[in-house]
């Protein structure tokens, strides 16, 4: 199929902030605060880079935009570290909800791996009541303050661990207490979704959603076998999803960003036309791309980002922010910097923010009602 690529309509003047979004692809080991970092740290005995939480915060940023993989994953020791025991993890919890409400999220999936967090005695079901109290915390203090959020838990296994079935099971027994979705993340290249596929059968006959780390760290091949083996209901990331579109220009030159791109002609191969026609939407993480190297093969910096390519095709692209301590971003700075860099103005915004609420593991009933209250939030900012 081909078919033209349009620019969107040019900025408008708002304030992202006051904005109602939704999060899809948030790691709850990739969100906390330093300095909650650095008390639970004492608290347990774990060494830190720094104990100043304003330095601390910038070694987690430096380690992440340092270009190295192993420094980049360092970071997660540190975190991980300090959510081994019942309380650590229900604060984490609660602050993360408190931080997305600040931001303007009124709903959030959030995504982490129980096996991860046993080393302090934990069982897995205590480690999910346990995240899944520090949550219930947090929405229950934004409700006493006049706002409005609901968060569900994305229950990950580690792809390049054993452990897929019993997470699954893990997931569907806490189903109607809290998690809401199935995930695998970790090493993608060479630990395909394959590796899991009667976890997958299991939740397929169970009902229950999954969506699938895939398109970031491996190309085509990886989404396709999230799709066929995974039964993945949206893409974490996919973003590598692009590779498999065909951009074809009059002047054999490609427009710099903000240009009029009307001339360009797109074709989509087959993997990304099942992808888009179907709406299997993309969790899509702008910084995070720029920091993984995701990207790079596009150009490897936001002006040459696929995200807007992908949105300009019709693919069902939603904007998340991934690990929030490590890319030192909000949901606001993401969308802010789609405005910036691409133009967009409210009505992209909404539409985008729609794109995840449509998407989001929820009932239908209930998808609909958050997207009229997101319509009226936008309405709103309007004026």
């Amino acid at each position: 199929m081909t078919e033209p690529i349009t620019n969107p309509a040019a900025l408008s003047s708002f304030d992202v902030r006051v904005l109602p979004k939704v999060s899809l692809h948030d790691h709850l080991d990739g969100g906390l605060r330093p300095s909650t970092i650095v008390e639970l740290a004492e608290t347990v005995g774990h060494t830190l880079p720094s104990t100043d939480p304003v330095a601390l915060g910038e070694w987690f940023r430096e380690s992440a935009n340092s270009g190295s993989l192993v420094r980049y994953l360092e970071t997660f020791d540190h975190t991980i570290a300090v959510m081994q025991t019942r309380e650590g993890l229900s604060r984490v919890a609660r602050e993360f909800v408190e931080d997305l409400v600040e931001d303007g999220v009124v709903y959030a999936e959030i995504r982490w791996a129980p096996e991860q967090h046993l080393a302090g005695g934990l069982t897995l079901d205590e480690a999910v009541e346990a995240v899944q109290a520090g949550l219930e915390a947090g929405v229950a203090d934004a409700e006493a303050n006049g706002r409005l959020i609901q968060v569900g838990q994305l229950i990950t296994a580690m792809r390049h661990g054993d452990r897929g079935m019993e997470i699954a099971e893990l997931a569907v027994r806490h189903r109607d207490r809290g998690a809401v979705g199935f995930d695998i993340a970790g090493a993608e290249d060479g630990f395909p979704p394959s590796r899991f596929k009667d976890a997958f059968t299991y939740l397929a006959e169970q009902m229950f959603p999954v969506t699938v780390h895939a398109g970031e760290a491996a190309g085509v091949e990886s989404i396709s076998d999230a799709l066929v083996h995974g039964r993945a209901l949206r893409l974490g990331h996919g973003v590598r999803i692009a590779e498999d579109i065909e951009v074809d220009f009059e002047d054999e030159e490609a427009p710099d960003a903000g240009e009029d791109t009307s001339v360009g002609m797109v074709t989509l191969g087959d993997v990304a036309a099942w992808v888009r026609d179907r709406g299997i939407a993309l969790e899509i993480c702008p910084s995070s791309n720029l920091q993984t190297g995701a990207v790079e093969s596009f150009g490897g910096d936001i002006e040459s980002h696929p995200i807007d390519l992908l949105f300009q095709t019709g693919f069902v692209v939603t904007v998340n922010t991934d690990n929030r301590l490590m890319s030192g971003v909000s949901l606001t700075d993401e969308l802010e910097l789609l405005v910036e860099t691409f133009g967009y103005d409210l009505d992209d915004l909404l539409e985008l923010t729609l794109n995840a609420a449509n998407a989001a593991f929820l009932p239908l009933e209930e998808r609909a009602v958050l997207a009229e209250y997101i319509t009226d939030g936008f309405n709103n900012a309007r004026g």
